[in-house]
């Protein structure tokens, strides 16, 4: 970093953001609001086999500056491993910090910490103003791009974007002095994320995307009031249709000469991961982190199966889904997240239902959704020429001397004398095998047609859904 600028830097997240003015700042330089700044939180990627872990400039520039800093490089070595492996989870970038549960190759977590200097105020100033004078560096920057002349120039101005020998100081649990394997794959992974998005490195000195792009738009406003004349009249036209897009009749006129939408991407094989809230920053009173991972990685299960729907044949011709009532969503937010101990506890509540009767009612809704949740909780009473009907389907289910000695249950309900097990009907005519366990009757399979084929199932002992 230039010599002559120290003072516009501040090192590290716990002393501020780096962005208040000193007026604002108490005698450690932290707001006064106690505010950390900014922060993202990108999850965990895939392991990196058979590629760099960097492939544009910058993120080469970063890794370089690792390299020369590092003083051991076998532990870079393992740090590469472990990140091309897959060992760094969900990495939190802020204003002076990144940080990231790292697991050694024997399943041994560390909190592996990278500290970065914040630009200061008089230095970003100096940036934003370098940054108006050249339309194409505001470009390259909305395109997600660093170009070598846009890190030349800033330097000029006496900015160093980028980190050099000595910048990138790490901390860990593992209480290495130096850059450890843990740092070290921290590092190697960053570099992904800046390939993708030179704005991390941006936050990483202090400046989130937002603000950064909205004092880059109002400076260039005010340079074009300042030229006065018609200039200023063009420049303020300009910026206010970059901010409200093309108008409406130069689309469609457009629209005959543009080229064909591209392919969609293939669908994930997967949903995706959901980020991790597990940071140092406080949550907001009445916000529970571990709750709302849970609502994320729902979310991201859900997308995934409308959209796997949306696109199967036939779609646009299946009815709408049918809404589901608090206490069933609950039961099926359970069966599609296996939340822990504490959060079944809750949705347990929010279902209406003990833990253990929640339970249940998760394996029946992963054999049958609505209609094997209505058959778990209510007992119905067939018409009589319904109640004929079932009890000659189940008469004619089996073969002469094969049909097990069935007593009625309740109005609905035939248990198998001397086995725990029993036939439940549905409003439809479908029949569902139940099994006892611990004292208590639970789903024992999917519905069928055939009430000899669903108890074949259960006194089989067919696998369990909520395996």
């Amino acid at each position: 970093m230039s010599g002559d600028y120290e003072d516009d830097y501040t090192y590290g997240a716990e002393y501020g953001t780096g962005d208040a003015d000193a007026s604002d700042r108490g005698d450690n330089g932290a707001s006064r609001d106690g505010g950390r700044g900014a922060e993202r939180v990108f999850a965990a990627l895939p392991p990196a086999q058979g590629r760099g872990f960097a492939t544009s400039w910058w993120g080469l520039a970063w890794l370089k500056a690792l390299e020369d800093t590092a003083l051991d490089g076998q532990q870079l070595k393992q740090g590469r491993r472990l990140a091309r492996e897959g060992g760094v989870g969900a990495v939190s970038v802020r204003p002076g910090r990144i940080t990231a549960v790292v697991r050694d190759r024997d399943g041994t977590a560390y909190r592996s910490d990278v500290l970065l200097q914040q630009l200061g105020a008089g230095a970003w100033d100096r940036f934003l103003d370098m940054a108006v004078d050249r339309a194409g560096h505001i470009a390259a920057l909305l395109d997600r791009e660093m170009p070598p002349h846009l890190v030349e120039d800033a330097a000029g101005a006496g900015v160093d974007l980028l980190p050099g020998i000595g910048d990138l100081e790490p901390e860990c649990t593992c209480e290495a002095w130096d850059h450890c394997p843990h740092s070290g794959a921290l590092c190697y992974q960053v570099a992904r994320l800046l390939d993708e998005d030179p704005f991390v490195l941006l936050l990483m000195r202090g400046r989130e995307e937002r603000r950064l792009l909205d004092e880059l738009q109002v400076r260039s406003a005010a340079r074009a009031v300042r030229a006065g004349g018609g200039g200023a009249r063009e420049g303020a036209d300009d910026a206010e249709r970059e901010v409200r897009g093309v108008p409406a009749d130069e689309a469609f006129a457009a629209a005959g000469i543009l080229p064909p939408l591209p392919a969609p991407p293939p669908v994930p094989e997967e949903p995706g991961l959901g980020p991790s809230l597990d940071t140092e920053i406080e949550p907001a009173p009445g916000i529970d982190p571990s709750a709302l991972e849970v609502l994320a990685a729902d979310s991201a299960v859900r997308a995934h199966r409308m959209l796997l729907d949306a696109l199967a044949p036939g779609h646009e011709g299946q009815p709408l889904p049918v809404g589901l009532t608090p206490r069933q969503d609950a039961v099926r937010l359970a069966a599609d997240t296996r939340p822990e101990q504490r959060i079944g506890a809750r949705l347990a509540t929010g279902s209406g239902r003990q833990p253990a009767d929640l339970d249940a009612a998760v394996r029946a809704w992963r054999y049958g959704g609505v209609a094997a949740l209505a058959v778990l909780d209510e007992e119905w009473t067939p018409d009589p020429e319904q109640l004929e009907r079932a009890r000659t389907r189940l008469g004619e289910a089996w073969e002469a001397g094969e049909r097990p000695t069935l007593r009625a249950s309740g109005r609905a309900r035939w248990t198998v004398t001397g086995a725990d097990l029993q036939l439940r009907l549905d409003r439809n005519g479908r029949w569902w095998p139940y099994r006892k366990e611990r004292g208590r009757w639970v789903p024992a399979g999917p519905a069928d047609d055939d009430p000899a084929g669903a108890l074949a199932g259960a006194a089989a002992g067919a696998p369990d859904a909520a395996v």
